[in-house]
């Protein structure tokens, strides 16, 4: 089941260096080559120069949470990211899972207490400390990941 088309990456489309769409089926094996193409796009532009393993990491555990949480591992579904990039408002990667969503505000802290401890629970809070911006959107069925421009860092 494919969740509606991104039709957008909130980009002024005039503006934009690059713009990329991947679906990828709701299996973990599929994030590596997706990865890949993505991150050699990244380099090539410049559109986060610096950044680059930041970037990765944090789509890493996005779309493996798309996947494991969102698709339920099951690779009939689809998971879908966008990734945009202009000259003023950076990068933006926008990933979409079919789930059900969640409620962010729910997930315990992993650097607190015995979540310490815990074997999992660590991706959302990686990507908020790689990224300058994160939202939840749409239930949480969509996480929005942004990077300023490198002259703004």
């Amino acid at each position: 089941m494919l969740p509606e088309p991104l039709t957008r990456c909130e980009f002024d489309t005039g503006n934009l260096l690059v713009k990329l769409d991947a679906v990828l089926p709701g299996s973990i094996s599929a994030i590596p080559p997706v990865i890949e193409k993505i991150m050699a796009v990244v380099q090539e532009m410049g559109c986060a120069a610096g950044r680059e393993f930041a970037i990765e990491l944090a789509l890493t555990e996005a779309l493996a949470n798309a996947i494991k949480h969102g698709s339920a591992n099951d690779p009939s579904k689809q998971v879908q990211c966008c990734v945009a990039c202009d000259h003023t408002r950076g990068m933006l990667i926008i990933v979409r899972d079919p789930g059900p969503g969640f409620d962010p505000a729910s997930i315990p802290n992993p650097v607190v207490g015995q979540n310490l401890f815990a074997t999992g629970g660590r991706g959302i809070y990686l990507i908020n400390q790689l990224m300058d911006e994160v939202r939840f959107e749409k239930g949480g069925t969509e996480i929005h990941m942004r990077v300023n421009p490198p002259s703004t860092r």
